[in-house]
């Protein structure tokens, strides 16, 4: 999925993100394509659509959250969606996308998120920051206005990171519309429409769907308001059920909802599960930390490290004092190390090998500065 805010742009073809999920688990692991029903967690059934019932003594729930446009009236009407309404958070509506971007001969451009949580909380500003030197390098940055649409009250809202990049979209000649609760996209007049009546017209708009979690999780009575299952945010344990644990996306612990927190979750709930089976205490307590690269265009990018306690903070990472990555600054070895990932996914994370990264975030190499 991180692959998908590339394609828009040609630095990334559809078929350099897809891979077969098989590929990845052990031929001892009975793997079911198949579409859940619900879960009954008090009978430890998992009901499928077609009928068949999959009996359980614990449950691991990471079915993640996606985009739903169908929750904003307007949003995906027909004549608009993938014609001048687009999404990147999908492998269809990346491509679709990038077919649009091909030809479009500019106007306004609206990149819009409808409310948070979202799946990689700074990938709607890579897209900016990218769309920004994408039409640069076409030679048509000066056909395109670019405004940013967000429901929070700033496009950084961490203070030390606000401090260090509060004035890129501005640098950048990206116009900023805070506090921007969207009520409907108005698809005949192109303007998004807020609950306080405020208007936004555009020319293409790219929006951030609300995210949210899975429907069997609202019919088995396990989800909040966006189908998230309530966690201990340190063990990842239900707060209901014993025997079912969320990891990712599907899961409400005040996190970024970001790969590597789902990576680093991993590590800890591991050694917890083995514990819990076992009928011990679960000593490992998940910190909530988060790495982010941040795509800034033109070969560059920042990187932030975090958790729920401690804001980004400038410093050197992973090793301290050394790096070789600069944190809360931009820098071409900081896009370098984007591009990179893709090959860590492939060939160390989905097959289960060891990162030479701590699950728990370290304060070694950072510098603690005020705001």
């Amino acid at each position: 999925q991180p692959g998908y805010l590339f394609i828009p742009f040609g630095i990334y073809q559809p078929d350099e993100v897809t891979k077969s999920r098989r590929k990845y688990l052990s031929d001892d692991i009975p793997l079911i394509y198949a579409e859940i029903d619900r879960v009954d967690a008090e009978a430890k059934t998992v009901s499928l659509v077609d009928g068949r019932v999959l009996p359980y003594d614990q449950l691991v729930i990471a079915s993640g959250v996606t985009p739903r446009p169908d929750q904003t009236p307007g949003m995906d009407d027909e004549g608009s969606w993938y014609d001048t309404v687009f999404d990147f958070y999908t492998h269809a509506g990346a491509i679709a996308l990038a077919e649009k971007l091909k030809t479009w001969e500019g106007g306004r451009l609206v990149v819009n998120i409808v409310e948070m949580p979202i799946k990689c909380p700074v990938a709607p500003l890579e897209f900016t920051f990218l769309a920004d030197s994408f039409f640069i390098e076409k030679g048509m940055r000066d056909k395109v206005e670019i405004v940013y649409v967000t429901p929070l009250d700033a496009a950084f809202t961490k203070p030390i990171a606000a401090k260090a990049f509060g004035t890129m979209l501005e640098d950048k000649g990206v116009r900023l519309e805070p506090e921007f609760m969207l009520e409907r996209v108005d698809t005949e007049t192109k303007a998004l429409v807020s609950y306080d009546e405020r208007e936004v017209p555009y020319d293409l708009l790219v929006t951030i769907p609300l995210n949210m979690g899975a429907d069997f999780v609202a019919r088995s009575g396990l989800g909040n308001e966006l189908n998230l299952v309530p966690v201990d945010k340190q063990t990842l344990q239900s707060r209901k059920f014993d025997s079912i644990f969320v990891l990712g996306d599907a899961n409400d612990i005040p996190a970024s909802k970001a790969g590597s927190v789902a990576h680093f979750e991993i590590e800890g709930f591991v050694e917890n599960f083995l514990d819990h089976i076992a009928g011990k205490p679960m000593t490992h307590k998940f910190d909530g930390h988060a790495n982010c690269f941040i795509e800034t265009g033109h070969g560059k990018a920042m990187l932030i490290d975090f958790n729920y306690e401690t804001e980004p903070l400038p410093g050197k990472f992973p090793v301290p004092g050394v790096g070789p990555m600069s944190l809360l600054k931009e820098t071409k070895l900081n896009h370098m190390g984007k591009l990179a990932f893709r090959w860590a996914y492939w060939n160390v994370l989905l097959p289960g090998r060891p990162m030479p990264l701590s699950a728990d975030m370290s304060m070694a190499g950072k510098e603690k500065v005020g705001v």
